[in-house]
């Protein structure tokens, strides 16, 4: 064997990394970050090393299998194929298309081959019960993207490398390596951010990895950012302290809207003083460039619609949208604004609850009781595409006991876990280091526009399907029972690689795949640069529609202050870790366990609880034992458990014994409870703790 060196991409978060192997023939030899790469600049977190074990992990599926009576039993493709279309197009043909659901889980938008195939086979089920992790993260954001900007991906994304002020609300970019943000080497970034004289202030219920880095970090109790943010964007209307570019209409409703949210009403519900608000409004309006951004903490909680439309109001009324420094909008190589649909809200609603739709889908809250209710219209089948929502959507129990009751399931997925173990059959594609890699839709939130396509770095092993080939061949099957429209069957013929070609070509730089393959490192396209108001979809900007006032209407309505007794418990993330899944890496998940429930020393005190003891966590919908830690990081009044644990279900495959270890967040959280977009409400939980 010969040892030779490959250049590739991670695709396992939105930072999309650029790496470096080195191999000894097939055999991973090492993983370092590509210092050439113009966007990650040869950072690498311990995720990217991990792709390792992710390829030789034991329990990683390689053939399609079938559930029985006895057990799990291997089958061929053409076999599984065969079985998967006869059981959906039964189901159909008996109780409608939209008794067949269908769940996409957060991996899939990081694969090249289900955006460019399993969409279009998705679509073909023709149904409306069609579900994702959207709903569950960010649903918020591009919701107010859809109503102010005229698209759901048209999302202003902070220029870090050249802002003055950098505002954040409930975002961990040193952990996430940046969320509807593609910023890799955060680190470093935000380190340049101060040597030029620039501020980061963070808001945050816990003193996070960003916010212990950050000039100023700010405690603000569990969902009521609304109240914080409305409030700054009301100092600086009533103090005259912005200004607004002549293509923002509505601005007199603006400050109707924000009319509640004075500095005393936020102070009560947020625990933040008024004077702290108010300076930071001040500061940031007088700042020669600023951004105020916001993700999962912001987005997953009840008022989550209302203070994504806040983080953006304070972007508008500063003058810092579309501005060096502010928010922009990337440029990326492929126009992701042509492919992807603009989005419509509540064309339609769930069956039970009647929920509103977003850019063709249901709130994922709803996914258990359309299940388990039974009607007309209920789900019989469901196809899962990488997800794990028994771990990752609101009361994860009840959603187990659902998945046991359908008439069939079918996995698109390696892996065998707290979801995927109630299909009927599981199709397994081949991992990341072995297919083709271009990001379609991350390069649409970076931080600066750059372009890179990797090919595989691996050979996949005989006998194993790319996702692509597995979403096509469903798909013509499939097409045989319907009349599945001629465009899509040809577009299933086409391997992605060709179909990234003709986007690039189309594109604004006129790439091409052979121009790519040519820079393994990637292609730097410059900074962000302005682009309003010729991106906007109809060249304004609206800046109070309905649907946002309402949020904020709502919003100052219902936000209270706890009582005194009451906890709210938060999730939180790790770099060693990715949403469900990595807990089987080794290298991931030695060290210290990071699975506890961390609470205040004095909340501990008052409940005559001991550091380091087993304690029960109650909410309105479920409970969970668990070992405590205190820290002085959590704001008095709040808890935290990690999400995306409560592994080692019976049927869950995973070798790594500590990868077992903590209980889902999940089990607390609480489906009836949306905000007004739809978006599940993991954020702000209230619970109870006691010992035991």
């Amino acid at each position: 064997m010969t040892t030779s060196v490959r250049f590739g991409a991670c695709n396992l978060c939105e930072a999309i990394c650029g790496l470096r192997f080195e191999l000894d023939g097939d055999r991973i030899v090492s993983i370092t970050g590509d210092k050439d790469d113009p966007l990650s600049r040869g950072h690498l977190c311990p995720k990217g090393v991990a792709l390792q074990d992710l390829h030789t992990d034991p329990d990683r599926l390689r053939r399609p299998l079938r559930r029985t009576a006895t057990g799990w039993e291997e089958l061929g493709w053409d076999a599984a194929y065969d079985l998967v279309v006869d059981r959906l197009a039964a189901v159909r043909t008996e109780h409608g298309a939209n008794a067949v659901g269908v769940y996409l889980g957060n991996p899939s938008v990081h694969s090249l081959g289900a955006m460019t195939h399993g969409l279009p086979f998705f679509g073909m089920l023709r149904t409306r019960s069609r579900f994702s992790a959207t709903s569950a993260d960010q649903l918020p954001h591009q919701l107010v993207a859809h109503q102010m900007y005229g698209h759901q991906v048209l999302l202003p994304i902070p220029d870090v490398d050249r802002t003055g002020y950098f505002l954040v609300f409930g975002a961990n970019p040193l952990v996430s390596n940046g969320s509807i943000m593609t910023v890799p080497d955060v680190a470093n970034r935000l380190k340049a951010l101060r040597e030029r004289g620039g501020k980061l202030v963070v808001f945050d219920p816990r003193r996070t990895e960003t916010a212990a880095r950050a000039d100023e970090h700010v405690f603000v109790r569990p969902g009521s950012d609304a109240a914080v943010l409305l409030a700054m964007v009301r100092v600086i209307l009533t103090e005259g302290l912005g200004h607004v570019a002549s293509y923002v209409d509505d601005l007199d409703a603006v400050r109707d809207a924000v009319s509640p949210f004075t500095l005393e009403f936020a102070e009560r519900v947020s625990g933040v003083p008024a004077a702290t608000i108010d300076r930071i409004a001040r500061e940031f309006a007088a700042a020669p460039s600023a951004v105020c951004y916001g993700r999962v903490g912001v987005s997953t909680q009840r008022f989550g619609l209302a203070a994504q439309w806040a983080v953006q109001l304070m972007n508008v009324v500063t003058g810092n949208l579309d501005a060096p420094g502010g928010a922009m909008i990337p440029k990326p190589a492929v126009d992701v604004l042509k492919f992807v649909s603009k989005g419509h809200f509540g064309a339609w609603r769930s069956r039970v609850r009647g929920l509103p739709e977003f850019g063709g889908e249901l709130p994922v809250a709803a996914l258990a009781e359309e299940i388990d209710t039974p009607g007309e219209g209920r789900i019989r089948a469901l196809v899962t595409s990488a997800g794990n929502p028994v771990l990752s959507t609101p009361d994860g129990a009840r959603l187990d006991k659902a998945l046991a009751g359908l008439d069939f399931m079918v996995a698109i997925d390696f892996y065998l876990n707290e979801t995927t173990r109630h299909a009927d059959v599981i199709l397994p594609p081949t991992g990341p280091l072995e297919r083709d890699h271009y990001d379609l839709i991350f390069h649409a939130f970076a931080v600066r526009n750059t372009a890179r396509f990797s090919p595989a770095v691996l050979p996949r092993p005989a006998g194993t399907k790319h996702d692509w080939e597995i979403f096509r061949d469903l798909g013509l099957r499939y097409a045989k029972r319907f009349r599945g429209k001629l465009a899509t069957r040809l577009r299933l013929r086409i391997p992605p690689a060709r179909l990234v070609d003709l986007l690039l070509r189309l594109g604004p730089y006129k790439l091409s795949l052979r121009k790519l393959r040519k820079a393994p490192h990637g292609v730097d396209l410059g900074p962000l640069s302005s682009r309003m108001p010729g991106v906007l979809v109809d060249g304004r900007v609206h800046a109070a529609p309905e649907v946002l006032r309402a949020a904020a209407a709502e919003a100052a309505r219902e936000l209270t202050a706890p009582a005194d007794e009451e906890l709210l418990l938060i999730g939180r993330r790790h770099l060693r870790s990715n949403n469900s899944w990595l807990h089987n890496a080794p290298r991931l998940v030695k060290g210290k366990p990071r699975h506890h429930l961390l609470m205040h020393p004095d909340d501990l005190a008052a409940r005559g609880i001991a550091d380091g003891a087993t304690v029960l966590v109650r909410s309105a919908v479920g409970q969970v034992r668990v070992a405590v830690t205190a820290t002085e990081d959590l704001m008095p009044g709040v808890v935290s458990l990690p999400h995306g644990f409560g592994h080692g279900r019976d049927g869950v495959r995973l070798s790594v014994a500590s990868g077992v270890e903590g209980v889902s967040s999940n089990d607390l959280t609480d489906p009836a409870v949306v905000d007004a977009s739809g978006n599940a409400v993991l954020n702000g939980v209230p619970v109870t703790v006691q010992a035991g």
